[in-house]
């Protein structure tokens, strides 16, 4: 019943900036923590970023701290992602999820066993 369809990838020129956004529809009955995975070509996927319902705890993989900004609007049921001074390396399908049971920081062990899932954005990046 609830649904994620991200928006806002493309091409982008290293050094650069692009915003994600990942709407959520449906019947939203539980207060979920949502975030951002990503996969490269011929990689597995992986952790990027994650929010708490409130917004009031964040979370990043290493490889992304300091560029990337996630948010969220529960008004529009809405959460972004701000990939900001991007490089080659962060080319991917990013893929946005939501689960109402996991604390944030256990959210890179989870995988695919989050409640839901997106059908993802392409992001490249040009050298």
């Amino acid at each position: 019943q609830v649904q994620l369809v991200e928006s806002g990838g493309g091409l982008v020129q290293a050094g650069g900036s692009l915003r994600l956004s990942c709407a959520a529809s449906g019947r939203t009955f539980s207060r979920y923590t949502m975030g951002w995975f990503r996969q490269a070509p011929g990689k597995e996927r992986e952790f990027v970023a994650a929010i708490t319902w409130s917004g009031g705890t964040t979370y990043y993989a290493d490889s992304v701290k300091g560029r990337f900004t996630i948010s969220r609007d529960n008004g529009k049921n809405t959460v972004y992602l701000q990939m900001s001074t991007v490089k080659p390396e962060d080319t991917a399908v990013y893929y946005c999820a939501a689960d109402s049971r996991f604390l944030v920081r256990t959210w890179p062990i989870r995988g695919s066993n989050l409640e839901i899932w997106g059908q993802g954005t392409l992001v490249t990046v040009s050298s």
